[in-house]
């Protein structure tokens, strides 16, 4: 595992989730309104789930274990060998919807 490849995708995440942070309105209403943040929300969401996927990928790399066959295995390889809580896991795959298990990075699912 390289320390400093995973350094720089935790600091690409953080950039995802303040970017997120900082956009996001105050309600519901507000953000079905404004096409402009929806698209900065989702843009954001999307990158910060394909990063936490790099980064699990990359932990797997080193690994004893065969390779995932999606993106949410990823996650479930990691809670197996303890690097993960099953629950942690868990709720990562959530953000794996069935097009991007597949490989295909979308939206779906995560809003």
């Amino acid at each position: 595992m390289d320390r400093e490849v995973i350094e720089q995708k935790l600091e690409s995440l953080r950039r995802c989730v303040q970017r997120i942070e900082s956009k996001s309105p105050s309600s519901a209403a507000e953000l079905g309104a404004d096409l402009d943040l929806q698209d900065i929300i989702a843009l954001n969401l999307s990158r910060a789930v394909q990063i936490c996927v790099d980064i699990g990928a990359h932990l797997v790399s080193g690994l004893d274990v065969p390779p995932p066959g999606t993106m949410g295995e990823t996650f479930d390889l990691l809670a197996q060998v303890d690097v993960l809580d099953r629950r942690l896991a868990e709720n990562l795959k959530k953000g794996c919807a069935p097009d991007l298990q597949r490989g295909n990075v979308g939206q779906r699912g995560l809003m």
